[in-house]
C-alpha cells in the first residue's frame, strides 16, 4: 500500500487532518480535495490539492485520475454543528450531503478507484433504548437530518460496491485530539471552566482519538476486499465521564476545585467494536486519553 495515491475529501477538517497525516506517515501520496487550498505548512509533508465540492451537478471525474483510494471525510454543515447542521437550508443540506456524496462515489468508481472509505457517524443509530449496546446490526433510528444523511450515504456506497469497487463505511463516535494551529480542541472550554472554578454539568459519552480513526481507515484499505467491501464498522474506544476526565486535569494542574458528579453511565449506548478489532484495530485507550489531557492542561492553561 506504500506509495498508493489517495484522495481525501475534507482533509483539512478536524478528523480529516488525522487521516491525512497518518497516510503521509505510512507512505501514501496524498491529495486533499476541498473548496480552497490549505495554507502552506498545514501538513507535515507536501500534499497535492484538488479543488472540489459537494455539488452533485458538477462533473468531478478528473479529481480521481490516477487515484487508487478515496477517503470521503467531507460533510457540509453549519460550522460547529452536526445536530441542526442544516441551519435554515434543509433542502440544500440534503442535496449536498446525500446527492453530492453519491456523485463522488460514482465518479470514483467510474475512474477506476479501487477502494472508497466513507466517514459516517454514530448519529445513524439515533435514539436507542437506554444502555443498549450498539452493534453494526442494530437497527438505525437517526433522529437528526445529519444522521439521516450519513445513513443514506452509507447505503449508496454499499449499493455501488462490487465488481472491483470496494466501499466501506466507518461509523465514528465523538473524536478527540489536538486541534490545528490556532484552533481549540473539543474540551478546551470544559477544561477552562473547571480550572476557573465554574460549575460543570455531569455527562458521559463515547470517544475515540483522531489518530485511532486514521488507523482504522488505513486498516480497511489494507484488509482483504471480501472482509470490507460493502461493510460497516463501528469506531469507538472509551466511555468517558467528565468526572474522570477532569480528575486527570485536576491532577496535572494541581487544581482542587470540586469535580462534577458521576453521570449515569449505565444509560449510555456504548458502541461494540469487535468487528473492526477482528481486523487488528487496537485503539489507544486510557493511555492515549491521559496523554492528551496532560498535554493540554500542563501548567493549568488549556490550549
Amino acid at each position: 500500500m506504500n506509495g498508493a495515491a489517495t484522495l481525501v475529501s475534507g482533509g483539512t477538517g478536524f478528523v480529516g487532518r488525522f487521516i491525512v497525516e497518518h497516510l503521509l506517515a505510512t507512505g501514501h501520496a496524498v491529495a486533499v480535495m476541498g473548496r480552497t487550498a490549505p495554507p502552506e505548512g498545514v501538513f507535515s509533508a507536501p500534499i497535492k490539492f484538488v479543488e472540489g465540492t459537494l455539488d452533485p451537478a458538477r462533473d468531478q471525474s478528473m479529481a480521481f485520475e490516477d487515484i487508487d483510494f478515496f477517503i470521503h471525510a467531507a460533510f457540509d454543515h453549519v460550522p460547529g454543528k452536526y445536530r441542526g447542521g442544516e441551519g435554515d437550508d434543509a433542502a440544500g443540506f440534503r442535496l449536498r450531503n446525500r446527492e453530492g456524496s453519491a456523485a463522488l462515489f460514482k465518479a470514483a468508481r467510474a475512474m477506476g478507484v479501487k477502494r472508497t472509505v466513507f466517514l459516517s457517524s454514530r448519529a445513524v443509530y439515533g435514539t436507542q433504548p437506554a444502555g443498549a449496546v450498539l452493534t453494526e446490526e442494530t437497527m438505525p433510528h437517526p433522529d437528526t437530518l445529519y444522521g439521516e444523511m450519513k445513513l443514506a450515504a452509507e447505503r449508496d456506497l454499499r449499493d455501488m460496491s462490487g465488481d472491483g469497487f470496494c466501499g466501506t463505511s466507518l461509523r465514528v463516535t465523538g473524536v478527540y485530539g489536538p486541534a490545528g494551529t490556532g484552533l481549540e480542541h473539543k474540551w478546551t472550554g470544559l477544561f477552562r471552566d473547571y480550572l476557573a472554578g465554574r460549575s460543570v454539568e455531569p455527562h458521559a459519552g463515547t470517544e475515540v482519538h483522531g489518530d485511532d480513526v486514521a488507523k482504522a481507515v488505513k486498516l480497511v484499505l489494507e484488509a482483504p476486499e471480501k472482509a470490507v467491501s460493502g461493510q460497516i464498522f463501528n469506531i469507538s474506544d472509551l466511555l468517558i465521564d467528565r468526572r474522570d476526565l477532569l480528575s486527570v486535569a485536576s491532577t496535572v494542574a494541581r487544581c482542587r476545585h470540586p469535580l462534577p458528579s458521576q453521570a449515569d453511565r449505565a444509560a449510555t449506548n456504548v458502541m461494540a467494536t469487535e468487528k473492526i478489532r477482528a481486523l487488528g484495530w487496537r485503539p489507544g485507550g486510557v493511555v492515549a486519553l491521559e496523554q492528551f489531557v496532560r498535554s493540554q492542561v500542563a501548567g493549568g492553561t488549556p490550549r
